[in-house]
């Protein structure tokens, strides 16, 4: 293996077990999750500094657990990674198909019709 790959597959490795074996033996604050969402923290602050504050809508459908809510949130940016990869490749395939082509002058009868 050369030594940039060896230095990149170390990297990555230090990158996962780090945080695991920084968070080993810590316990999360009292009445918080060690995972808990943005919306949820972002609730819990607006309760304490507003607790009379009126919501401006419930959603339509709640998902049944929090499980279900994370496959959801999965599938969704799934799709979303799904969408961006497949127009990248298309650009980069249009992109590479007129770099081939080699370059046409337009032709002055077409253009006197198109007129």
């Amino acid at each position: 293996m050369k030594k940039t790959n060896l230095f990149i597959v170390a990297t990555l490795f230090g990158m996962i077990i780090f945080p695991l074996w920084w968070v080993t033996g810590m316990e999360p604050a009292a009445g918080t999750e060690w995972f808990s969402g943005s919306d949820s923290q972002a609730q819990d602050m607006i309760l304490a500094l507003a607790p009379d504050y009126l919501t401006w809508f419930e959603p339509l459908w709640k998902p049944a657990s929090g499980e279900i809510e994370s496959l959801l949130f999965a599938l969704q940016a799934a799709l979303g990674a799904g969408f961006i990869g497949y127009w990248f490749g298309v650009s980069v395939t249009r992109h590479e198909l007129r770099q081939s082509q080699p370059a046409r002058l337009p032709d002055p009868i077409q253009s006197r019709v198109d007129c």
